[in-house]
């Protein structure tokens, strides 16, 4: 019978589409990567997603994240994308969390329920903790490296952490990992050397915070803020997604 994944039932078969409507996909951190990441799934036919993110749109968040328009700036970024998912496929489960994944709440998510968890939070604390969690209960994970500061999307591939190079955080992870014993992880990274952000106070986050009133995470707590663009983390979404699209549905 045709219906809204016919056009993708014609790639991957009838037995694959059952695979991915079974299947539950965790998505910690609704951003820039990470929204695009659960675009893909949710119209790839997934049955269940999880989103885990406990900040809110902001208006600088508009130049490279699905979810941010005029009229979702201050709210609840999983609220926003669960209320996109439902429109998209109403049939589709949806649980959100409004909050930051940390080794504190850990014990809040049980990893045995999920078929797929994906990484696309900022933190080495919190991407060391996922990766940990998810081996431990032997789920499979792909990991986000920087998207930040890049400008050529095309750099972007998928790897083991330890093949990649280049990329600051994927060294950090590289090291972290290693003295954890993990021996393998799928990441998305991009050998492109970042460019340092223009240093002007005046569009600066750090002089001129505008985050939603009441937010529990600003700009102005992080160490760096990076530079971004709208064709740097879409792909990088789109990339994760269609590698567990790939891993959930058995093709090649």
């Amino acid at each position: 019978m045709l219906n809204q994944f016919s056009r993708t039932e014609l790639l991957l078969g009838k037995e694959a589409m059952e695979k991915l409507q079974n299947s539950r996909v965790a998505v910690f951190g609704i951003g820039g990567v990470g929204g695009y990441t659960v675009e893909a799934l949710v119209r790839s036919g997934v049955g269940a997603i999880d989103l885990i993110d406990d900040d809110k749109v902001c208006l600088t968040n508009l130049n490279r994240q699905l979810i941010a328009t005029r009229s979702t700036v201050g709210k609840y970024k999983v609220d926003v994308m669960a209320d996109r998912i439902k429109d998209i496929n109403p049939n589709c489960q949806v649980n959100t969390y409004k909050c930051f994944y940390l080794p504190e709440n850990k014990d809040d998510f049980n990893f045995y329920q999920y078929d797929y968890v994906v990484d696309a939070v900022d933190t080495v604390t919190a991407k060391i903790q996922l990766v940990m969690e998810a081996k431990e209960k032997d789920v499979p994970i792909i990991s986000s490296m920087g998207a930040g500061n890049k400008l050529n999307p095309a750099m972007f591939e998928v790897a083991d952490i330890y093949k990649t190079s280049v990329c600051p955080l994927a060294k950090v992870m590289r090291r972290e990992l290693k003295k954890r014993g993990v021996k393998k992880l799928k990441v998305v990274y991009s050998k492109e050397k970042p460019i340092r952000p223009i240093e002007d106070m005046s569009i600066s986050c750090r002089t001129h915070c505008i985050c939603p009133p009441g937010a529990a995470h600003k700009c102005t707590e992080r160490r760096d803020i990076p530079g971004s663009t709208a064709f740097v983390p879409s792909v990088v979404g789109l990339i994760i997604a269609s590698e567990i699209i790939k891993d959930i549905a058995g093709v090649k």
